[in-house]
Parts: structure tokens; C-alpha cells; sequence
């Protein structure tokens, strides 16, 4: 059987477009021979030809111009792997406009215009996959949309960052300094120049909208989930959660709240206590990791590299061989139809807790302090005094609780006159 020739063109060439370009070039004929589909480098666009990092691309491969690749009849498949929100969302609709199927890995693109995307590629009748965008080269997307789609899915907790993931493992192991191992992850490479938007959270925000809108099948962007980075986390907490019995991971979690007849989605990312016999909680270093639990097939997790060239190109490779597939046969996937979300405010989302209030060390304080929690139906599951200097820092576990009561039962320490200081909440994953 003659293979048949997918002729790709990709929008930059970067980490993951020069692996790409490579594993294109090391696996043509295997995949040609498995698939049917002989994949050829048509085109890749650099924004400058100083940036081109694939040496042995030849020269009439190379250009500058990425709208050409986009609107190219002679390109059949065209990958987006510029990053962020424009230009690229300016390639991805002409080339959908064009009617070539688009494979991208811009988690931030679709986290904020996906519904947009996904809209023109129905309405053209072409693929539009990114496997890619939120577990690197874990696939999430095609299980989550294709292999549970006949289940209900309730939660999906995801360690989905990797520099925050390395981050909180050497806190956690060698009692390191925040700064001095996110300079250690710089310098590794397991963290950008400017790591703000894995620090801040923001970067597995835009991966936990995409995780809402592909389990609930509604559509969720990134401003709509509550989000807490990881600049508060030092050594000395880290050191309180091991003794608990918890590790501290950065976490993605979207859950399908069941309200009577109302249905709401909750999307949050923020530093969370995991039990240590938590799955979760063995994920270290830059390692990523996606929990999903649905009420047919209970739990299951995905782990592996989130990040990275190899991994990350693996991905997208696998949806440039489905967009081709489809290509031949004349068909396309998409995420099927999608409904607004209505989005569960925070306040009235419930977990377990975390608190440290420094108080006074005298009599009739723990009292005092236990009075307000019970005011505000927050039970306690367990209690730790420390000595905090010249008074006392009470150390809570709490059971299960509303975080709008939390918040109040904050609020009303801080007016304590035997409270010294509010300490720190964090959120705890209750259940193992």
C-alpha cells in the first residue's frame, strides 16, 4: 500500500518544535508503514531566522512569514507552537478558515478563546486537537473526551505543573529555601527566566479550565477559576505538613457540584495538604500527574513527564497522525457540544483545613479560640500546640467545613485581642 503523503506546517520552532521536527524525521518511514500517512515538513516559521534551532532544515523549509503557512494550499496539517493568546489565535482561525486541521499546545490559547476555536473548527469540518496543552506528554484530553465520555465524571484533581511540582519536592526533601531552589529550577531549566506564571499559579489555571470545559462538557476560560500560587509556601510549613502527616502540592481541582437541580462547576487551583497515602502525593520533582474520578470507574491516574520537548512533542505528534488519519477519511473530532458553566463561587466550595493562629499563652485562650470556630460550624479533627516565641501557635486540622465559614472564622480571630497573628490557610485533601 502506498502511504500517503501529509504535507505539515508548523508556527515555531522552539523546545518543542525542534523535537518535533526530530521525532517527524526519526519515526517518517516506521509511521508511514503503521499508518498509511507519510508525514513531510513542509514549512516551519520562526520569528526570526536567529531563532531557528532544527539546523538541518533546508532553506526553502525555513520562513518568516507564519500567516503564508496558514493559508498555504500546498500545507495540509498546520501545528501552533508559538505560545500564548495572539498571534497565534490569528494563525489558528485562518488556518481553520482554510479548512487544514490544527494540532496546537498553547494551553493558554484554548484556556481563554477555546470555545471560539473549537466553534470554527465544526463549523469547517477539520480537526482542531491538543492532547498536548494540559499533561505535556501524559494523554488526559483524548481519555477524558473519547474513552470516559460514557461515564459521569465527578472530580479530577491534577498536579500539572512541573517547575512548582520541583519546587515543592526539594523543599519538601531537603528542607531548601523557597528562592534557592526556584534559582536551582532556573538553572536546570525546569523553570522560565520569568517563572511568574507557574509560581502565581496561573500557568495550571489555564490547564484546569481545559480539564472543566473536556470532563463536564462546559465551557470554562481561565479568569473563572479561583487561583493561589505557591509564593507563601516556606520551609517551615513544609516542615508542619510532614509531621501532619501531608505533603504540599500546587493543585488543579474542577468538580461537578450537584446542587438539587442545579449543577454548577468548580475550578480552583492553590497549594494543597495530600495525604501521604494520597496517589498524588508520590508525584515528585518535575513529574505530572492527573487523578480522575468518575462514579463508573472510580479512580484512575495518569502520570508521567508533563513537560518538556520529548514528551511534549510526542503528544502533539499523536494528534498530527489523528488530524491526518481524519484528513484521509474525510472526518473530524471535536469535544462535542458544550454549555456555559455555571461557576461555583468559592465560598461556597468545602474542604478540610489548615490553621496556625499565634496567640497569647495564657489560660482561657484555646477556649476562646475554639468558641469562634464553633460559632461558625467548623469542627476541629485535630489540634498541635507549638511555642511561638513568647506565646503559642495552635496548630488546627479541620473536619470538613464551607470556605466562607473559614473565612469568617478568620476574620473574627483577627479581632481577637488574645490572637497575635491569623496565621496561614491552607486547603487539605481529606479523603485518601
Amino acid at each position: 500500500m502506498t502511504a500517503r503523503t501529509i504535507r505539515v506546517g508548523i508556527l515555531g520552532n522552539g523546545n518543542i518544535g525542534e523535537a518535533l521536527v526530530d521525532r517527524i524525521e526519526a519515526q517518517r518511514g516506521d509511521l508511514a508503514a503503521r499508518t498509511g500517512i507519510d508525514l513531510e515538513i513542509a514549512k516551519v516559521a520562526v520569528r526570526t531566522m536567529d531563532e531557528l534551532r532544527s539546523t538541518h532544515l533546508a532553506a526553502d523549509v525555513v520562513t518568516t512569514d507564519a500567516m503564508s503557512i496558514c493559508v498555504d494550499e500546498g500545507i495540509d496539517v498546520v501545528v501552533e507552537l508559538i505560545g500564548g493568546v495572539e498571534p497565534a489565535r490569528t494563525f489558528v482561525l485562518a488556518a481553520l478558515g482554510a479548512h487544514k486541521p490544527v494540532v496546537t499546545a498553547n494551553k493558554a490559547l484554548i484556556a481563554a478563546t477555546g470555545t471560539e476555536l473549537f466553534d470554527v473548527a465544526v463549523s469547517t469540518g477539520v480537526d482542531f486537537l491538543f492532547e498536548a496543552a494540559v499533561g505535556g506528554g501524559i494523554p488526559i484530553i483524548r481519555p477524558l473526551r473519547e474513552s470516559l465520555i460514557g461515564d459521569r465524571i465527578t472530580r479530577v484533581l491534577g498536579i500539572v505543573n512541573g517547575t512548582t511540582n520541583y519546587v515543592l519536592t526539594r523543599m519538601t526533601e531537603e528542607g531548601s529555601q523557597f528562592g534557592d531552589v526556584l534559582a536551582e529550577a532556573q538553572r536546570l531549566g525546569f523553570a522560565e527566566a520569568n517563572p511568574a506564571a507557574d509560581i502565581g499559579g496561573h500557568d495550571a489555571a489555564a490547564k484546569a479550565a481545559i480539564l472543566a470545559t473536556i470532563a463536564f462538557g462546559t465551557t470554562v476560560v481561565a479568569d473563572q477559576v479561583y487561583t493561589e500560587g505557591i509564593d507563601d509556601v516556606d520551609a517551615e510549613l513544609i516542615d508542619r505538613a510532614t509531621r501532619l502527616g501531608y505533603v504540599i502540592k500546587l493543585l488543579a481541582i474542577v468538580e461537578r457540584v450537584d446542587d438539587g437541580a442545579d449543577t454548577q462547576t468548580a475550578v480552583r487551583v492553590h497549594p494543597t495538604m495530600v495525604p501521604l497515602d494520597h496517589p498524588l502525593a508520590a508525584v515528585r520533582d518535575s513529574f505530572n500527574a492527573v487523578f480522575v474520578q468518575g462514579e463508573a470507574v472510580d479512580d484512575l491516574m495518569f502520570y508521567g513527564r508533563g513537560a518538556g520537548g520529548g514528551p511534549t512533542a510526542t503528544a502533539v505528534l499523536g494528534d498530527v497522525i489523528d488530524a491526518a488519519r481524519n484528513l484521509v477519511n474525510g472526518t473530524h473530532a471535536d469535544v462535542g457540544r458544550l454549555v456555559p458553566a455555571e461557576i461555583r463561587p468559592i465560598g461556597e466550595l468545602t474542604s478540610a483545613y489548615y490553621l496556625d493562629p499565634e496567640v497569647v499563652d495564657r489560660p482561657g485562650v484555646l477556649r476562646a479560640v475554639a468558641e469562634v470556630l464553633a460559632r461558625h460550624d467548623v469542627s476541629i479533627r485535630s489540634l498541635e500546640q507549638i511555642d511561638a516565641g513568647g506565646g503559642a501557635r495552635l496548630i488546627f486540622i479541620t473536619h470538613i467545613a464551607r470556605e466562607a465559614d473559614i473565612q469568617a472564622v478568620r476574620r473574627e480571630l483577627a479581632d481577637l485581642d488574645v490572637v497575635v497573628d491569623v496565621g496561614r490557610l491552607v486547603r487539605v485533601i481529606a479523603d485518601a
